[in-house]
C-alpha cells in the first residue's frame, strides 16, 4: 500500500522562501504522477503543483513564476520549493501521488505553512 508523508512546513514572512518534501513509501514503481495540494480553514483543498512520471508540470495560476515541483529520480520523493511565499498562501500542503488513473484516497497528515505579513 503506498503512503506519502509530507513535512517541510513551518512559519515565514512575506517574501520568504520554503521547501516541502514528501516521501512516498510503498509500492511506488506503479505511480506516474504526484502532486502537492492545499487546505487552508473554511476552504476546500486544491491543487497547486503536479508533476508526471514524464516531467510535465502544471501549476495554479497564482503560484506560477514562485513554485516549482521536482520528483527525485527514484520517484520516491516530490517536492515544492515555494518562493516569495505570500499570506495567500497560508494552508496545510498535502502531496499525493497517482496509480494508473487514480490518485490516493487516504491522504498525509500535511504540513502547515504559514506567511505572515
Amino acid at each position: 500500500q503506498v503512503q506519502v508523508a509530507e513535512s517541510g512546513g513551518g512559519s515565514v514572512q512575506s517574501g520568504g522562501s520554503l521547501r516541502l518534501s514528501c516521501a512516498v513509501s510503498g509500492r511506488a514503481l506503479s505511480i506516474n504522477a504526484m502532486g502537492w495540494y492545499r487546505q487552508s480553514p473554511g476552504k476546500q483543498r486544491e491543487s497547486v503543483a503536479g508533476i508526471t512520471l514524464g516531467g510535465q508540470t502544471s501549476y495554479l495560476d497564482s503560484v506560477k513564476g514562485r513554485f516549482t515541483i521536482s520528483r527525485d529520480k527514484t520517484g520516491n520523493h516530490v517536492y515544492l520549493q515555494m518562493n516569495d511565499l505570500k499570506p495567500e498562501d497560508t494552508a496545510v500542503y498535502f502531496c499525493n501521488v497517482r496509480i494508473g488513473s487514480r490518485w490516493l484516497d487516504s491522504w498525509g497528515q500535511g504540513t502547515q505553512v504559514a506567511v505572515s505579513s
